[in-house]
């Protein structure tokens, strides 16, 4: 990998690509292999993305809790499973898409909640699929 300068990506921060271990301690972590730009981790298609603040806790059971940003592409066509940001009647949610051969519900990820179904009386417009989540952990 070619080191990437400060002067040549502005918002790209040291990366060290191997990772840090989430169970038992690595032994030592390797060399700078260059640096990293978030926008170029998270961001495919950049005129079609944008971000959403989360609010409610309807999705945490996919990790999604309020507070939460949502970064959102609109160019990717939402398929079965997916989570997306819809508008139903005028309200925007964010909730996993179920596609069945006979019906569209948008399911919640916390039992607390219900799905809802898209029927044909429905006002619903899909507004991008959520492909990352940025969470803070320290307030």
């Amino acid at each position: 990998m070619a080191e990437i300068s400060p002067e040549q990506e502005p918002n790209a921060l040291p990366f060290f690509p191997e990772g840090v271990a989430a169970g038992f301690p690595s032994p030592a972590m390797g060399d700078l292999q260059g640096a990293l730009d978030l926008n170029s981790l998270c961001i495919r298609h950049h005129a079609a993305t944008y971000y959403i603040r989360a609010r409610g806790d309807s999705m945490i059971g996919a990790g999604i809790e309020d507070g939460d940003v949502l970064v959102v592409d609109r160019a990717i066509t939402a398929a079965n499973g997916d989570i997306i940001i819809a508008a139903l009647d005028g309200e925007f949610t964010v909730k996993r898409l179920d596609l069945k051969e006979n019906s569209v519900r948008l399911l919640p990820e916390n039992p607390a909640y219900s799905p809802i179904s898209i029927t044909e009386d429905t006002v619903a417009e899909f507004f991008g699929v959520v492909t990352w989540i940025v969470k803070q952990v320290k307030k």
